[in-house]
């Protein structure tokens, strides 16, 4: 895919997460490996933000203070359907079972937060190539 001026087009990827501490390092990865990365903070802005930007993957923290990942994806399955086959779940919880309803459900990656840049990296590139 290219821009309007013929150059290609970076891949973009959303991160959704509240805890910006923990987002960062992944945005770092993904834009040293050629994405454009953007952090947003919490599940309103990001609906605005995927309303207005082509996306490729989205990034999701399952447990956030104002709306919740499985909530957020929701919303954005019923604005962008195609973008809720691209999702990325990440979690602090090491008990899933509050989300394995939805997770069961999605049957999308659900990844611990304590995951390898490199791992998380892999499921960006795969879920980011997807048709």
């Amino acid at each position: 895919m290219e821009t309007n001026n013929g150059t290609p087009r970076k891949k973009h990827v959303l991160i959704v997460d509240d805890d910006i501490p923990l987002a960062w390092p992944l945005k770092e990865t993904l834009e040293s490996k050629g994405y454009e990365a953007t952090i947003v903070p919490d599940g309103a802005l990001a609906l605005k933000f995927v309303l207005e930007h082509r996306l490729d993957a989205v990034v999701c923290d399952l447990q956030m203070s104002r709306v919740e990942g499985d909530l957020w994806y929701a919303t954005v399955e019923r604005v962008n359907p195609s973008l809720a086959r691209r999702f990325i779940f990440i979690t602090g919880l090491d008990d899933h079972s509050h989300f394995q309803k939805f997770i069961d459900l999605v049957k999308l990656p659900v990844l611990s937060k304590s995951v390898a840049l490199d791992t998380l990296l892999g499921e960006v590139m795969c879920v980011a190539e997807r048709e």
